[in-house]
């Protein structure tokens, strides 16, 4: 929503994190290299070897069988609530209706045997629904459902305190799995699924305490939604709506149609740290109208090198990011882990371009140029208050606005090989800036306000980087493109601390 919303407007410590290696694949299921050593070398892959689940029924358990079409959703209905299902090897189906489906009861637990397949044969929307609590799906192959857009097939209905574990969620349409708040996504490969691996939404808010660890997350977006609905904003590996407190570690996001992972919206308190992020078409990371959040110790690479050099050849010079921070930043009267936005100890190698900070002078409660669907900032809780004569002063001023701010960018390498990454120019950004403010009409934000205040007065900083190749750097405008000698000198002052060398170490 973000992206859209900027081309309306311009033409603290090592993880304590041990996963399983396995060998990884693609988004096709071909086999992958070998990640380099690196803070995420211990990267979850899972998809070509998933964890095998129990071979025999544990005590207690109910046994399904997939010879009987709509056995699993019929003993869950004859159940009491925390029942164990053991389903048992083969394909299971639901019955031939498309509203066909699971309704877990409260605790209840869904274990696969090995090879054990739940499969919507194109013909049933969602796999597991309803509004039931603490649920569980281990070692659970989920495949051929047909959700509709913005729809998911797991946890339909985000449903709270679900663990999947385990799981390969795989080839349905919508997204494979939607969230709950405290759900727990672990040691699961979400692949080829036609919208979003995991959307985490939830219609009735409080999406709090989610946790993505340990997975595979590779070739979603397969519909290649953003060419069927341009400037949807709706695609990628991961959509995080409005969720207040996300740890994301250890996962391998790799391979996706557009953005990696992508926070849209007042999400707040995020962690995403030991991550590796590469061959992403878009972005690695959009962090966008959101706050409060640490991003350390990834590993990062070969991403946007699709979607940077399609903008590149139609003479867009905007710096389209690898890491794109958009209007977010750093709010300490929103309570969180912290109360900036921290980017630190991650290495950055032959991506489309770096880092950008961005702000649309536009895109505030209640313009029409928001593209937040009518969303307003976590500080003001009316938009309705959001209209002249009160916007043009204190404190709606600044509070009708999401703001990046407060966003400190430290410790990190980025190193950039342009033969690597095929391009001439444009690929080698690092950038903070602002548009024009126009619109609309009764707007405090026009002119260059906003472009100021992101570069000299919101506390935006670089500082003891390592740079490795030949970097370039934007500031106020895509029209002051700075060398290094530039952007750290007056009035800039950016990347105190930093080294800057050829691909050599020059």
């Amino acid at each position: 929503m973000g992206i859209k919303g900027r081309r309306a407007a311009l033409p603290a410590a090592p993880l304590a994190l041990a996963l399983l290696v396995a060998t990884g694949c693609d988004g096709e299921g071909g086999a992958r290299p070998e990640p380099s050593a690196g803070p995420a070398s211990a990267v979850a892959r899972v998809c070509a070897r998933p964890a095998a689940g129990p071979a025999t029924a544990p005590a207690g358990a109910v046994s399904v069988d997939p010879a009987v079409a709509g056995d699993l959703a019929a003993k869950t209905r004859t159940s009491p609530p925390g029942t164990t299902f053991w389903l048992r090897p083969g394909t299971h189906r639901l019955l031939p209706d498309r509203f066909a489906q699971v309704v877990p009861k409260r605790g209840n637990r869904y274990l696969g045997a090995p090879g054990a397949v739940l499969d919507g044969h194109r013909t049933n929307q969602y796999a597991f629904g309803g509004t039931a609590r603490d649920v569980t799906i281990r070692h659970l192959t989920v495949q051929g459902f047909v959700a509709p857009h913005d729809e998911g097939v797991v946890n339909h209905d985000s449903a709270d305190g679900w663990v999947i574990e385990h799981a390969t969620i795989q080839n349905n349409s919508g997204a494979g799995l939607m969230a709950g708040a405290r759900q727990r996504v672990r040691a699961s490969c979400l692949r080829g699924n036609g919208q979003y691996g995991m959307n985490a939404y939830k219609a009735a808010g409080g999406l709090r305490g989610l946790v993505v660890e340990g997975n595979e997350i590779v070739g979603n977006n397969k519909d290649d939604w953003e060419r069927r609905r341009p400037g949807c904003g709706c695609t990628g590996g991961v959509k995080f709506w409005a969720v207040d407190g996300a740890d994301v570690r250890g996962n391998w996001v790799h391979d996706n149609r557009g953005a990696g992972l992508w926070a849209d919206t007042n999400n707040n308190d995020f962690r995403i740290e030991g991550n590796l992020l590469e061959a992403n078409d878009g972005a690695a990371l959009i962090y966008e109208t959101s706050y409060n959040a640490v991003v350390r110790e990834n590993t990062i690479r070969r991403n946007n090198w699709v979607e940077g050099r399609r903008y590149a050849d139609r003479g867009d010079t905007f710096p389209f990011a690898t890491v794109y921070v958009s209007e977010s930043g750093g709010e300490p009267r929103i309570r969180a882990r912290t109360k900036k936005i921290e980017i630190y100890g991650n290495t950055l190698e032959d991506n489309w371009s770096g880092i950008t900070l961005w702000e649309n002078a536009d895109r505030f409660c209640n313009s029409p140029a928001n593209t937040s669907s009518g969303e307003c900032t976590l500080l003001v809780k009316d938009t309705g208050r959001c209209v002249r004569p009160a916007i043009a002063s204190a404190p709606l001023y600044a509070d009708c606005r999401w703001k990046t701010q407060r966003v400190d960018i430290h410790d990190n390498r980025f190193v950039l090989d342009k033969s690597a990454v095929g391009c001439a120019e444009g690929c080698d950004r690092m950038a903070v800036l602002a548009n024009y403010g126009t619109y609309p009409d009764w707007s405090p934000y026009q002119g260059e306000r906003v472009a100021e205040a992101i570069t000299r007065e919101q506390h935006n900083r670089w500082h003891d980087n390592v740079y490795v190749g030949p970097w370039t750097f934007v500031a106020h405008d895509p029209s002051r493109v700075l060398d290094s000698g530039q952007w750290q000198a007056m009035p800039y002052r950016q990347d105190e601390g930093s080294t800057f060398g050829s691909r050599d170490g020059g």
